[in-house]
């Protein structure tokens, strides 16, 4: 059992696909709408809550990660211990073009790394760069149900106020 999601390889059924909010009160939202039956908490522990639901017989992880870089790495690292080998951020974000709008959803290539965590993983010259399977899939998905959606890079801060340039 990993130490701070309380789960282990067991509870995830094979699953290999991580979807990761961070607010734990999305995770049931996400797992009922993607099999409203076969949906089910399998752990919580402070900001980690996890439940596992189905797509197409396929076991998928749903898991907040909390707010920063620092405990989703946590996640990550544990849910990857685990058996997860592909993860997928999901959640809110804000946006510098005006065309985007509330409701939109934001599908990343590639992110500006301006955060503390990723640099343990990799320098700040090496590109975080989406891989094009998964990129490829969500663009398709997008297209397929028909949700207005956006494709490029983003950035990643690690304060919501200054990083965001948000004043008081």
């Amino acid at each position: 059992m990993v130490y701070h999601l309380k789960l282990s390889k067991r509870s995830l059924k094979g699953a290999r696909i991580a979807l990761l909010p961070g607010d734990p009160g999305r995770v049931p939202v996400i797992a009922s709408a993607i099999n409203n039956e076969g949906a089910s908490e399998i752990a919580c522990n402070r900001e980690f809550r996890t439940w596992l639901s189905v797509m197409d017989s396929n076991p998928v992880v749903v898991t907040s990660t909390g707010i920063g870089g620092p405990s989703a790495a946590i996640a990550i690292e544990e849910l990857a211990q685990l058996g997860i080998t592909t993860f997928i951020r999901v959640g809110t974000t804000g946006a510098l073009q005006r065309h985007i709008k509330a409701g939109d959803v934001v599908i990343t290539t590639a992110s500006v790394r301006i955060d503390g965590a990723s640099g343990h993983y990799a320098p700040l010259e090496y590109p975080a760069v989406a891989d094009y399977g998964v990129l490829n899939a969500l663009v398709e998905a997008a297209k397929t149900i028909k949700v207005r959606s956006h494709v490029g890079i983003t950035a990643s801060s690690a304060t919501f106020y200054p990083g965001q340039e948000r004043v008081d």
